[in-house]
């Protein structure tokens, strides 16, 4: 019995792995700046107030509905969660400590992805498993 708890044990650690590094490729991909995962962490935000500070959290200028698409993106991963309150969900995020483990393991601004970094990202976004 024992072998079968370490071997469920090792499977786990390596889908966490896995998912950390999922997590950390799709936030040097993605348009947000640190300071924004940063603010999340303390705050809640809705995708109205992302896109009105522009600069603050975004690398390159983005549309309402392009930042709102990024962070359900994040929401699948696991780095952000929608915010609950006493009427159920709102259109607000979180991040997920998941989220801070990740953003922990980055020192400064989170770098830009290189093209292959991209390129597997998208790959991964479009058609991801199931």
């Amino acid at each position: 019995m024992d072998a079968a708890v370490n071997s469920g044990s090792a499977i786990v650690n390596v889908q966490d792995r896995r998912s950390l590094n999922r997590a950390g490729q799709a936030l040097s991909c993605l348009r947000f700046r640190r300071t924004l995962y940063e603010v999340l962490r303390e705050t809640a935000l809705n995708c109205d107030d992302i896109v009105e500070e522009g600069a603050t959290y975004l690398r390159t200028e983005a549309s309402a509905s392009a930042v709102e698409t990024d962070l359900i993106w994040l929401i699948r991963l696991g780095v952000l969660r929608r915010e609950v309150d006493g009427q159920g969900l709102t259109d607000r995020v979180r991040l997920t400590p998941m989220g801070w483990q990740v953003l922990k393991s980055l020192q400064g601004e989170i770098p830009p992805a290189d093209l292959i970094s991209r390129l597997h990202h998208g790959i991964r976004r479009r058609w991801p498993r199931a």
